[in-house]
This record gives structure tokens, sequence and C-alpha cells, in this order.
């Protein structure tokens, strides 16, 4: 089972090559991805790399934390897995309809003109 890295503050300028490259030093790499913006292409300064084991793992988050890429100070840890969003934004739209403000004390409630509770 490959062990998945965080590998945050990249510069712009790192590629998915560049990046599987320094990770090489340390071991087998199953898989290096920076993320890009799907609107503009350029990256979005944070990417995954996928290692063999653990204790290459481990070797390459001691070895690359704080190394400075092109003048920034790299993060490098282990990724944490994603959070369920629960199937939408919070106080957005879901199928049980608008999920916005339900606090019974405030908007229109029994006030006669203009409403609240003053």
């Amino acid at each position: 089972m490959s062990i998945k890295i965080y590998v945050g503050n990249l510069p712009y300028s790192v590629t998915d090559s560049s990046l599987e490259s320094n990770f090489a030093e340390f071991g087998a790499v199953s898989s290096a991805k920076v993320m890009m913006d799907r609107e503009t292409g350029r990256s979005k300064g944070f990417g995954f790399v996928e290692m063999a084991t653990a204790e290459v793992a481990q070797a390459a988050i001691t070895g690359l934390h704080g190394v400075s890429v092109d003048g920034r100070s790299i993060v490098v840890n282990l990724a944490r897995p994603r959070e369920a969003t629960g199937g939408g934004s919070a106080g957005g739209y879901s199928a049980a309809g608008y999920g916005g403000n339900k606090r019974s004390d405030v908007g229109y409630g029994t006030g006669g003109f203009g409403g609240g509770r003053y």
C-alpha cells in the first residue's frame, strides 16, 4: 500500500515531474501530482506524492520539510483523508430545499411592521 504525502507552499514553477524527481531521492515514487486550477491552468501551490512504503515516506518528510525551493519554504507531511462534505456546501441547497438561516428569533417573526424580536 502506498503512503500519500501532502506538499504545500510550492512555487508555481514546480511541475509533476520536478516534484517526482525531488522525492525519488528518498525511494520509489508511485505518483506525483501538482494540483492545477481548472480555469487558469496555473498551479494552486500544493500537490500530493505517493511513496511505496511508510519508511520511505517518513524519510522524505523529514528530509524535505522546510527546504527552500525557489525561495519558498515547502511544507511536507502525511496527507489527511478528504473530509466528507455532507452532500453540499453549508447553508446551500440540498435535497431538502434551501438550508439557509433556520433561527426563529430573526426575520419576519411576530411583530407587525418590520417584524423581528424588538
